[in-house]
């Protein structure tokens, strides 16, 4: 199953975090891989991997950004006829540690912007090549906390929990179009991101999680890998835990 040779990826949110992580997984397993992100780092990200005698190509777009997605995906063609999969790990976290009431409404919609209509957007572009094709993997990086909720984090919980919800929806509609539409949630994973948040919320989530440790990039990649491959191919519509026990349901 970890054998990608010759699919084309598309990886958003590559500069850095889980994104980065992924694309440089998928890229080792043979895809080739268009790295995605507003943070020119994903170019040096793709130019690494190049370097490597790996496969990747990086665009500086927004994924909220019709537009900007479908040039995306018409580049990826070009490279690859066709698109085997996306991985879609674009987020931000926005305001932490703050109460509901006092989150300003502008964070809020920068928040769910990109959580959420950046995931939707990337899902247009790419669907029409994948049911031209009757083949596809989407997979939306989600969260933990789009399930349970965390206390200071009202945007993410929210914008992460619609995530799952279109995930759900999507899934269901492209059912028996050879087209999977599936969903990662993990709990914390030590990323970059994840040392910009203050340490009382990395330590009040990181309590809520079994096996008292965070989650590795090692074990969301390979978590990854399974489900953008051919093999998983009978789930969609799911959300993946990837959550150290923490997960309810």
């Amino acid at each position: 199953m970890d054998d990608l040779e010759g699919q084309v990826f598309i990886c958003t949110g590559a500069a850095s975090g889980i994104g980065r992580a992924a694309a440089r997984s998928l890229a080792a397993h043979g895809a080739h891989v268009h790295c995605v992100d507003l943070d020119p780092a994903g170019a040096a990200v793709a130019e690494d991997l190049r370097s490597e005698g790996l496969s990747a190509a990086f665009s500086a777009a927004d994924v909220r950004d019709p537009d900007a997605m479908s040039d995306v995906v018409r580049v990826a063609l070009d490279a690859g006829g066709q698109i085997h999969g996306l991985v879609n790990c674009a987020g931000v976290t926005g305001q932490t540690g703050v109460k509901g009431h006092e989150v300003p409404l502008a964070d809020f919609d920068r928040v769910v912007s990109i959580n959420l209509r950046g995931a939707f957007v990337c899902t247009r572009a790419v669907i029409p090549a994948m049911l031209e094709r009757s083949y596809g993997r989407i997979l939306h990086v989600a969260s933990i906390a789009g399930k349970d909720g965390n206390a200071g984090m009202v945007s993410y919980s929210a914008s992460k929990a619609g995530l799952i919800g279109m995930v759900k929806a999507l899934g269901k509609e492209y059912a028996t179009s050879g087209v999977t539409v599936n969903a990662l949630a993990p709990a914390v994973i030590h990323t970059p991101l994840v040392e910009q948040m203050p340490a009382a919320q990395v330590e009040y989530m990181t309590s809520r999680i079994p096996m008292e440790r965070l989650g590795t990039l090692a074990e969301a990649t390979a978590m990854i890998r399974f489900i953008v491959s051919p093999g998983c191919s009978f789930t969609t519509g799911f959300t993946f835990d990837l959550s150290g026990g923490r997960a309810t349901y």
